[in-house]
């Protein structure tokens, strides 16, 4: 059996410390081991998997849509009237959005090392009442250089999250189960996007109320809002499989060794509550793979940033009132949603992740290319119904890229350091995107949609890249046998190597 998992880990692998199970009860499952565990479809584990849905997704997909209507409502704001009470120059404004991702993607390594060493519920209650109170306090600065502090700020409080919440999902889930509730989570962004555009059409009618512009009322009440859920982290948000109060001792130890079944690499003892060493670090760093993953991010990060920010610009240039461009944002974030669940499930139900990676960013490809075609102010219906291939075409490789890399990092502690990497650098994507919808080009903003366009295409060229890389890596892996591995190699050899173990099958 350990040897067939071992052969078999790119197939049901999660990429965790390299374990060996002993063969023992299961507490309310007693008779349960490693041979007999029930399968991805088994009733008893949908049972189990669903109480925890139930409890842990709801609760990140609300706290991801309040950090995405956070750092996006300054789309909403602008065309409620900010930039004219501020006296913005367009250049200020795309520098007021720029300056958020600096420390935003500069402290979501530091964040997932202090994830690591803390109880993921007190860090993210800690990120959450910091960047809603930065939120509400943008509500009333007085010019530009307020501006650019709270912006500045709101990027260094919000940092962590996702990262965070990305990795806490990796130790609930098996490998081949993470990616549908990943979107489920992130399709929170797109959902985000929708709401944005709904609160800011009604929040806007506060206007004048206790002598405050209507923009402002946007950022402090959806600020108090995050501050309120944060506060309520510590009962509703859990850690962990080990300390979640609504599992029986039984579920809990059901859930922990699937998880170690499914980690694909039977080499050895658990290493739990390991500390920090800085070889992970290294090792993610040097790793080659993620650097092209990188690319994937920014074919999302720079299209999507650079919509979220403008969609409600471009849509006024279309001839739509203020309010009406504020509403017509929705249905376009919702087909972003659709499109981000549909894609998940099937690379799930699949079991492999580039195809639908590619497959998405080549419908994006398609919409770039006809809004670069197309003469706008002649055809404003044409240029909305390609707006609907941005976000139904670059939201669903962000979570094929996710996951990819977090199934083929390991051990945990790479994983933790490795997805913070890929996000961290990534993020950075989000200072282009802010800078290339330029007023001056409206409506056919040339370069957005040129570099945008340029990206998707360079975001598949890599994907191809790891495709192949990968797949290169488990054949020459598949002609060693695993007594030759366990002949050359101690188990703490092994270990120590994570996924660059012989005995470790990379997802394709």
């Amino acid at each position: 059996m350990e040897k067939q998992v071992a052969l078999e880990k790119d197939q049901h692998g999660e990429p965790g410390d390299l374990v060996h199970l002993e063969k023992s009860g299961l507490g309310d499952h007693a008779g349960l081991d490693d041979s007999n565990l029930p399968r991805y479809d088994d009733k008893e584990t949908k049972r189990i998997l669903r109480k925890v849905d139930y409890r842990l997704l709801p609760m990140l997909t609300l706290l991801y849509v309040l950090a995405f209507l956070d750092r996006g409502n300054i789309g909403n704001a602008k065309v409620a009237g900010m930039n004219k009470e501020l006296k913005l120059t367009g250049t200020q404004y795309n520098i007021a959005l720029t300056v958020f991702f600096f420390p935003y993607s500069i402290f979501e390594v530091p964040s997932n090392i202090v994830l690591k060493l803390m109880r993921p519920s007190l860090w993210i209650t800690i990120l959450m009442l910091s960047w809603g109170v930065v939120m509400t306090l943008q509500g009333i600065v007085q010019n530009y250089h307020g501006l650019i502090i709270t912006r500045t700020l709101l990027g260094l409080t919000e940092s962590g999250f996702f990262p965070a919440a990305t990795y806490l999902l990796t130790t609930w889930y098996c490998r081949f189960e993470v990616q549908t509730r990943l979107s489920i989570f992130f399709s929170a962004a797109s959902m985000a996007g929708a709401f944005s555009g709904l609160l800011a059409f009604a929040i806007e009618k506060m206007d004048g109320i206790a002598g405050l512009g209507g923009w402002r009322w946007i950022f402090i009440l959806e600020g108090i809002f995050t501050v309120v859920i944060g506060l309520s982290l510590h009962w509703t948000l859990p850690d962990s499989p080990e300390t979640a109060s609504f599992l029986t001792p039984g579920e809990k130890e059901f859930i922990i060794r699937r998880l170690r079944q499914d980690a694909g690499t039977s080499a050895g003892q658990v290493r739990t509550n390991e500390g920090f060493q800085w070889r992970y670090l290294r090792a993610a760093l040097s790793d080659w793979k993620i650097y092209f993953a990188v690319i994937i991010y920014w074919g999302n990060s720079i299209c999507l940033y650079g919509f979220t920010y403008s969609a409600p610009t471009i849509i006024l240039g279309l001839g739509y009132t203020a309010a009406n461009a504020q509403l017509l944002t929705i249905p376009i974030y919702v087909v972003g949603v659709c499109s981000t669940i549909f894609f998940s499930v099937l690379a799930d139900r699949h079991q492999t992740r580039w195809p639908f990676i590619v497959i998405p960013f080549s419908v994006a490809l398609v919409g770039f290319i006809g809004l670069l075609s197309i003469p706008h102010p002649k055809l404003p219906g044409l240029t909305y119904a390609f707006l609907f291939t941005i976000p139904g075409g670059v939201y669903p490789p962000l979570i094929g890229c996710l996951s990819w890399v977090a199934n083929n990092l390991a051990p945990t502690w790479k994983r933790a350091v490795g997805m913070a990497v890929l996000i961290s650098i990534g993020n950075m994507g989000g200072a282009i995107g802010s800078n290339i919808f330029l007023a001056q080009q409206a409506p056919h903003y040339w370069l957005g949609y040129g570099l945008a366009l340029g990206m998707v295409l360079a975001a598949i060229i890599s994907t191809f890249v790891l495709r192949i890389a990968y797949g290169m890596l488990n054949k020459q892996r598949d002609k060693m046998s695993e007594e030759e591995i366990r002949a050359k190699y101690t188990e703490d050899e092994l270990l120590d190597l994570g996924d660059k173990s012989p005995l470790y099958r990379y997802v394709l």
